[in-house]
Order: C-alpha cells, then structure tokens, then sequence
C-alpha cells in the first residue's frame, strides 16, 4: 500500500470529508439468456409484453433476440439498483411463459449457429442499424461467443467528491478535463489489479461441450468429465480467456488508456481504418448489409474492454464525440461473470467491493502504462483466469515476481481503509465485510465463486452437487433463480408501471418508423461524419 492511500484517508477522514461518498451514483446493466425447459435457446422473439427492445429503459436485447439486457437507473443508493434488477425480474418472468434466465455467463445445450436468432430493432434507421452492427459481429467473430453473458457495473462519483479529492491534490480548478484524467487513472489501475476481481467474481471456470464444439475456439487447456462437461481445474473465468471473447484482429488495435485524448484517437483510427478479412466479407451483398463497414471496428462498441469510460450520448452522436466534447461522466466495469448464486446474477456485496477497489485505483498512484506494461497486465489477466486458486501462483508487477497471495493483501490493506470511510458515509458495515470476505477467499480459493462451482461438479459434499456436471447445475440454479423470484409477489403499482412503460416504448418505435425523412444510407454516413 503506497502513503499516498494513507494520507489521502486521513485527508477525508478530517471535518466529515468522507460525508461526500455518500453520493455515490451506481447503476447495473445484467445479461441473462432466454431458455427453453429444453435447455436450447429460445427462438421466439423478444416478447411484445415486455416493449419495445429499441426505445425500453429498462428491459432489452444485446446481441440475440434470447439475449436479454437488464438496466437499472442510477442512484445513490447501493440497494436501489438491486431493487430496480428484482423488479425487473420478476415482470419479465411474469411475461415469457415456460421459459427461463440461464443463471450462469456461459451457454449450454447449443445446436448451430443457425439457431441463435440475432436481436430485431424494427424498421426506423436507427433499430437497422443496431440490427446490421450484430450481423456484422456474427460475420466477424461468429454468433455464438456473441451468447455469452455478463453483469457491466456503472459508477460516478459526485462534485461533492471531486472538490476534496482536488484541494487535496492541490488543484483549483475543477472541470471535465481534471474529473476525466482521474477517472483514466481509475481505468488504468483498474488493468493493473483488475485480475482481483476476476479471482474473486470469476464464475465461468466449467461450460459444456456443445459449446466448444459450437463457437470456433480450441479446448486444449480444458480437462472433460464423462458428463459433457468441460473446466480448467484452477480456472476462474472462461468467459474472459480466449474461449471466451475472443478477438485477435482487436489485439492489434493497442487502444491506449494514458488520456482521453488518446483513447479516443485509438478508437477514432479503429473506426475509420479498413481491414482486408472485413473487407472480403463484404459490405452490402445482393442489396444486403453483411455489417455496417470493413474497418477495424464498425462502431467504438465494437471495441471489447474489460473497463470504459463513458459519457451519455445524445440522438445521433458516436460514444467518441461524446466523450471529446463532455468528458467522462461514469466508468462502466464489465468485469464481471453472472453469480449463479445470486437470483440477480450479482449481489450487494459485490458491489460494496467494486466501490471500494475502483476508490483504491483511484488513490493508488497510476502512472502511464507502457508497452512493456501492457504485456505483463495481459499475461497476469491469463494466469488469473486459467490458474487463479492453484496454491502458489505468481505474477508480475513492475518487472518483478510477486506472489497472487501477497500481491492481493497488498491491495486489500489499501481497501480496508477506504471500507472503513465508505462505511461512516453510509452508516453501514457492509464494504468492510466485503473486503473482509475477500481477504478469507485469498486464504481460502475454494471459497470464490469459481471455486465453489468446481465443487458443485465434483464434489458430493457440496450442497450445489450436480452429478450430472455442468448443464444440470446452471439449469437446477435457472430454475430456482425463477422460483424465487415468481414466489415473490411483484407490487401491482410497480407491474404497472412496467405495463406502461412497455405500451410508451412500442409508441416511441413507431414514431421513429414513421420518420422517413433520411435513407438508411444518408443515416449511417451523417452518423459517422
């Protein structure tokens, strides 16, 4: 722990500074699988009940129509967002019949690529769009790595914050040009240490054999079990190894995180620069779009990071100009795997760690990464997800060996200080004993999420046992996830608003349909001008 996460807590210790973190505005974004009893995909369309998957706020669809996207409002609450993603829940199992929420990030009983149906937006130019991005992707990286699911935690701080995080730093000014460095400075530690997420939340160290045979990936580093089921004995999440999202055209890009002008010139380069594999894909083909162009990147989104910074988007405008002409207004971490033993696929304690160690990357110095750097974060991130709870493992921080073990108590001291303000501002126990609960799970590796679901296959003594490997432990948690949350009754006041909210979304997708002011093509190339 460097003096500087000290001094900094003494600093906002001192005349109730720390009141400011109580402000703190959070918002989840969760991905979960539509499922037939048959444990295939669904191939219905995203249900009419539950809106339009254009113009909901709440309730969407990523890249499949049976790939659904939860999003909460932001708030200052820790609990609101896990009270917005029950809610949630609850209407949308009320509104697809027999079907479940797949409870794990990695897909099970896949037939073909045929059979995952890609999201439909509608008619307007902006619902195309959206449409002609996901077949790009499917042409790109194929459609089923596009199924996988995960939990994207957004996070601002508030003005109250920034002003004595700059008297401190002995800044006077503060603008979007201080708040947008320091949240790179939180990005840039966020890669450094970010592999202590992956240990602790990583739950994708198993998936099923139909899905290897399925998405193109190799399975070289897996050991099988008579059930189907394949799982790295020490691995903590698939989902972020090269099995998972996985994409080497994009490891050439080198988007640098050192200043927001950077990044964006990166991303800006990326967009705009052709790739000859896109290219000989094509374009539009017998009058039909194959993806939106041939660069590098159809859209910034395209860009898979494990941590973004973010700023709302107005009608019409790239992620990149927003961000050139507001700065940051929030980090969104997509770090993290769907909890299977969370009815949510995320928990509250979760989210108390995730403010703790984004505030510690925040104190922590973080200076430029280089290009040496970046090579020992990549393969740090490798040994985490493949190796995590094998006893002993080492890293590498600033060219030297340092042991995981030692390595995380390190960043878990610097955390326990800011726990301990977080808790004052929110008159609460609740982020020292996520800490706490963390510094047991380094002890303990069996004890992470990963580690039990490992037993869940293997081990009779766990209460999760599922003989039959992996498809019957993610389908016997799905079917609990829903019995959960149906046996709770969802408030009539809150199911209509959800009714509603549902009948204003079709009504804004029509009025965006019955705008034929623009073609498609005016559309795209004002949209990238």
């Amino acid at each position: 722990m460097s003096q500087s996460i000290e001094s900094l807590a003494r600093y906002l210790a001192q005349e109730e500074r720390y009141l400011s973190l109580n402000k703190i505005q959070r918002g989840i974004e969760k991905e979960c699988l539509r499922i037939k009893t048959s444990g295939y995909l669904s191939q219905e369309p995203h249900p009419k009940a539950l809106g339009s998957a254009l113009t909901h706020k709440f309730i969407t669809t990523d890249y499949s129509e049976a790939l659904l996207e939860f999003i909460t409002p932001a708030s200052d609450s820790i609990d609101a967002p896990f009270e917005w993603l029950k809610h949630i829940h609850q209407f949308v199992y009320n509104n697809i019949g027999e079907e479940l929420l797949w409870g794990l990030s990695m897909p099970c009983v896949m037939a073909s690529e045929a059979a995952i149906p890609i999201a439909q937006y509608g008619h307007s130019n902006s619902g195309k769009m959206k449409h002609i991005y996901r077949v790009g992707l499917g042409h790109r990286y194929g459609k089923v790595m596009q199924t996988i699911a995960g939990v994207h935690y957004n996070i601002s701080f508030p003005t109250r914050f920034w002003a004595n995080y700059a008297a401190y730093s002995g800044v006077q000014q503060v603008d979007s040009g201080f708040i947008s460095s320091e949240y790179f400075k939180i990005i840039r530690n966020f890669h450094r240490f970010g592999w202590l997420v992956t240990y602790l939340f990583g739950a994708s160290p198993a998936l099923c054999q139909s899905f290897v045979k399925s998405a193109r990936t190799h399975k070289s580093s897996l050991e099988a079990m008579e059930n189907g089921t394949l799982y790295g004995k020490f691995a903590t999440s698939l989902r972020m190894s090269d099995i998972g999202y996985s994409n080497n055209a994009q490891s050439t890009l080198n988007i640098s995180y050192n200043s927001l002008e950077k990044y964006i010139e990166g991303l800006e380069k990326a967009i705009r620069t052709e790739e000859p594999f896109y290219k000989d894909i094509g374009v539009k083909v017998d009058d039909a779009y194959k993806q939106l162009n041939s660069n590098l990147l159809q859209i910034e989104n395209e860009y898979y990071g494990h941590i973004r910074p973010k700023q709302t988007s107005k009608m019409g405008e790239r992620p990149t100009k927003a961000l050139a002409n507001r700065g940051v207004e929030y980090i969104e971490v997509r770090a993290l795997d769907l909890n299977p033993f969370s009815p949510l696929g995320v928990d509250i304690y979760q989210a108390a760690f995730l403010d703790c160690f984004l505030l510690y990357c925040l104190f922590e110095d973080s200076p430029f990464i280089t290009l040496r750097e970046n090579a020992e974060i990549k393969e740090n991130l490798r040994r985490v997800v493949e190796l995590g709870r094998r006893r002993g493992l080492t890293l590498r921080f600033r060219n030297r060996d340092i042991s995981l073990k030692d390595f995380a108590h390190q960043i878990l001291e610097g955390m326990a200080l800011i726990a301990h303000l977080l808790d004052k501002a929110n008159q609460t126990r609740r982020f020292s004993m996520a800490v706490e609960s963390a510094k047991v799970k380094i002890e303990h590796p069996e004890q992470t999420l990963s580690g039990l679901i490992i037993a869940a296959l293997r081990d009779s003594r766990s209460p999760y046992y599922s003989p039959g490997g992996f498809y019957e432990f993610a389908f016997k948690t799905s079917e609990q996830h829903k019995d959960v949350m149906t046996k709770a009754a969802m408030d009539k006041e809150v199911q209509q608003h959800f009714n509603v909210e549902a009948e204003k979304s079709h009504q804004r997708q029509s009025e965006l349909e019955a705008d034929n002011s623009v073609t498609f093509e005016n559309y795209l190339a004002a949209y990238f001008e």
